[in-house]
């Protein structure tokens, strides 16, 4: 007859058998929740970084949409600035002719340089407002010379076509000056940038930036209050100063925004 022999390690180890049976798919659960979780999270990431895309896309595409308004506006500003030179070229064509049909003989020049200082008046009104009362003041001086007598036609003619040529300068130079602007009613010095005779900007020197802005014929100086617009204004000032005459800057545009009003 066979002895049972008593093993109570065997015995534990069917005890325990069930009990890991049942742990391993309690672990598993676990892992799966926690995967679920993370896959919830990283997909609420990519959504909102879809949504950022998109939303960074239609801000771009309206950047691009103003910035060709823009440009549009600006090449219409050149063209009209280039029908101005194009006029004074014609003046001083015509007048020279007119000039020299007229000869040197003294009083037939008279009405000739008479309209040559109304039409050059008449542009300094109506153009971008760069010292405007230093320049009235010198054809003013022309003609009140002119009018006495102390200055003979023929070299007033001569004076005026130097004027003529100072203007058509004006349109092909980009400086930095100082002007006394006109100001909230008030008469303030101020360094100007001045991009041929399309665009004006000013600094004053109590620190405010503006622009000169044009609506229809009159011009005006007005500040700015917009950080980005002030900071490419003040970048177009230390490229002035630094002699940089030429570059890509994006700048308000005064012409355009009142134009359009």
């Amino acid at each position: 007859m066979q002895r049972r022999v008593y093993r109570p390690g065997l015995l534990i180890g069917l005890l325990l058998c069930p009990m890991i049976l049942a742990a391993q798919p309690a672990a598993e659960g676990d892992n799966l929740e926690v995967l679920a979780e993370e896959l919830v999270r990283i997909r609420g990431e990519v959504e909102s970084l879809n949504s950022e895309l998109n939303r960074r896309q239609d801000q771009h595409r309206n950047e691009m949409s103003s910035l060709a308004a823009q440009k549009g506006e600006l090449e219409a500003t050149a063209r009209r600035e280039q029908l101005r030179v194009d006029q004074l070229e014609e003046d001083l064509a015509r007048n020279r002719e007119r000039a020299e049909q007229a000869g040197i003989a003294g009083e037939s020049l008279v009405p000739v340089a008479q309209q040559a200082i109304m039409s050059l008046r008449q542009h300094i009104d109506t153009s971008l407002p760069f010292k405007p009362q230093e320049r009235l003041t010198a054809l003013a001086e022309i003609e009140t010379q002119l009018e006495t007598g102390s200055l003979a036609p023929p070299r007033a003619i001569n004076r005026l076509w130097g004027f003529y040529e100072d203007e058509l300068r004006l349109t092909r130079e980009n400086g930095l000056y100082s002007q006394v602007i006109r100001l909230d009613g008030q008469q303030v010095l101020a360094d100007v940038a001045r991009l041929g005779t399309v665009a004006m900007y000013f600094k004053t020197r109590d620190g405010h930036y503006g622009q000169a802005e044009r609506s229809r014929d009159a011009w005006r100086f007005a500040r700015l209050d917009d950080r980005a617009a002030i900071q490419r204004i003040d970048a177009l000032f230390e490229s002035l100063r630094k002699q940089i005459r030429t570059g890509y800057f994006e700048l308000p545009n005064g012409a355009i925004r009142l134009e359009s009003e």
